[in-house]
């Protein structure tokens, strides 16, 4: 990236903006992609926000519900629920990592299996949230690969819906949900 680029960039996020772009993801079905905001909250706040995985389907986009059902050494598991376009709902169990030091925090997830038929459920996700002090403020990073399986012949804005569409308005909310 040129030095002006990445100017551009900067006051972009300085705006509040939220960039958003596609991150590879070679050989895998899925589409995956980045996106950054800047949110003046700190970084504590943020990461505590992300952790409290009960309050995501009151700001969350399309999660309907997200409950915590069980836990391990460094990890948390978690039923969520999606209530998307045309009636449909996806129920996954994600295994949520926090790390956090000093200066940074940052939580990952992974699918795994929940016994759910393949219809009901997703293909795969990955991600994390990592927060990092920037100016005053936090500098958020959220990354997601998302393969929703197989989706009828037509319908394939499901899958953009479900990553890249939903970026911005998913930053746009942590942002609200740390400023209350």
């Amino acid at each position: 990236m040129t030095r002006a680029l990445a100017s551009a960039a900067a006051a972009l996020l300085a705006s509040g903006a939220v960039q958003v772009a596609p991150a590879a993801s070679p050989g895998l079905p899925g589409k995956a992609f980045t996106a950054w905001t800047l949110v003046p909250a700190p970084v504590p706040r943020l990461c505590a926000l992300v952790q409290d995985y009960a309050s995501y389907a009151a700001y969350m986009p399309n999660t309907k519900s997200a409950q915590t059902v069980g836990a391990g050494d460094g990890y948390v598991l978690v039923d969520l629920t999606l209530d998307l376009p045309l009636g449909q709902e996806k129920k996954y169990r994600l295994r949520l990592e926090p790390q956090t030091d000093a200066t940074q925090c940052r939580l990952s997830w992974r699918l795994v299996p929940s016994g759910l038929p393949q219809a009901d459920t997703i293909a795969d996700t990955t991600g994390y949230w990592l927060f990092k002090p920037e100016g005053g403020k936090t500098l958020v990073e959220y990354h997601v690969y998302a393969d929703p399986g197989p989706v009828p012949f037509g319908f394939g804005w499901i899958v953009d819906m479900m990553s890249k569409r939903s970026l911005p308005r998913t930053l746009e909310a942590l942002r609200a949900q740390a400023a209350k």
